[in-house]
């Protein structure tokens, strides 16, 4: 089923000027024609509380708000325009250790440069068509964390899992927007 574009909105956060027009380029050429761009973290976040983009798509190392500190701002202050916009991290940068950090911050996707419009594409279509839950703990606030959803249906994941009956997962709001996009 093919995806409209045309409606979604994307902000683009990237110190390096070269990087943001190519990916200004590369979402328009996807159709994308709503695309705001911001060079930090900070410039970011207001472009975020006034634009409201469906997709936020950040660099990790800026100045003098890096893409971290921006998805912290996104998922937890109060000011946050909607803290359950899918996030796409883009770096240099492939280590584990990494992708981990930027997961366990509430990035719903991660894509290492150099990539293709292909790889970016895959990531939001992945985006488009298969929403995350959002999870709220004690300790974290963001996507699910597992990609793939098991046949377990009981309470408990693991043993050592402390999870009551009640789920913990919230319905991503932005799931029923999404449903305009897909035709």
């Amino acid at each position: 089923m093919p995806i409209n574009l045309k409606k979604v909105s994307v902000l683009v956060v990237e110190d390096l000027a070269p990087m943001r027009a190519m990916l200004v380029a590369v979402l328009e050429a996807f159709g994308i024609s709503k695309i705001y761009e911001a060079s930090d973290g900070r410039q970011a976040f207001e472009h975020f509380q006034n634009f409201k983009p469906d997709i936020i798509i950040t660099d990790w190392l800026m100045e003098p708000i890096d893409g971290l500190e921006f998805i912290r701002m996104v998922r937890k202050s109060k000011k946050s325009a909607n803290p359950m916009v899918p996030i796409i991290v883009i770096t240099g940068y492939s280590a584990m250790q990494r992708v981990t950090m930027a997961r366990d911050l509430g990035a719903t996707e991660f894509l290492t440069k150099p990539f293709t419009g292909r790889d970016l594409a895959k990531r939001i279509n992945q985006i488009i068509t298969r929403p995350r839950d959002f999870v709220e703990t004690e300790h974290f606030f963001g996507p699910d964390r597992r990609r793939r959803k098991g046949e377990y249906e009981g309470p408990k994941r693991r043993m050592e899992d402390g999870i009551s009956d009640e789920s913990s997962s919230k319905e991503g709001r932005n799931s029923d927007m999404w449903d305009i996009v897909i035709k």
